[in-house]
């Protein structure tokens, strides 16, 4: 009988498992997984360097985007099998996972184009929102450029 698809979605204030990821998309029925590590990394804004990302969510509505998301990319990659992301909430300093997603497939091109729709769609359409650190002990709030209520433009990060 065959491996019915499945979709894991997480929202965790601890630490993200890269192999944790993996391990739950992994199937004998595919040659290919597809991973994104979305790391919070160390910037200079204004003369002030990031030591960490603040986030914050509407929990019950990532669910549901997520979900909404996972059956955007089946309908468009009908070979993905499983899909997992995994985000932090919280605090997030430099160098850490904030985001883990994983597809896997049976042959590499649809699960890599997939994972790198999937980055661009949670971006924009999933309620979570990040509050830049910086070594002043001042923060800013930032907005995804790629959120329709953006004010930059749509260019990516």
């Amino acid at each position: 009988m065959a491996e019915p698809p499945r979709d894991i979605f997480r929202l965790s204030r601890d630490w993200l498992s890269v192999q944790e990821v993996v391990d739950s998309v992994s199937s004998s029925r595919c040659g290919a997984v597809s991973v994104f590590i979305g790391a919070t990394r160390e910037d200079q804004v204004e003369g002030r360097k990031v030591i960490g990302l603040q986030y914050e969510a509407y929990e019950a509505m990532v669910q549901s985007e997520l979900s909404r998301l996972a059956a955007a990319l089946r309908a468009r990659w009908p070979s993905l099998l499983h899909i997992c992301i995994h985000h932090r909430l919280g605090w997030v300093k430099v160098g850490e996972a904030s985001v883990v997603m994983a597809i896997s497939s049976p042959h590499r091109q649809d699960g890599q184009e997939a994972i790198q729709h999937a980055v661009t769609q949670l971006k924009a359409s999933a309620p979570i929102w990040k509050k830049e650190v910086y070594n002043t002990q001042e923060s800013s709030w930032k907005e995804n450029s790629e959120c329709s209520w953006s004010q930059r433009g749509g260019a990516s990060d």
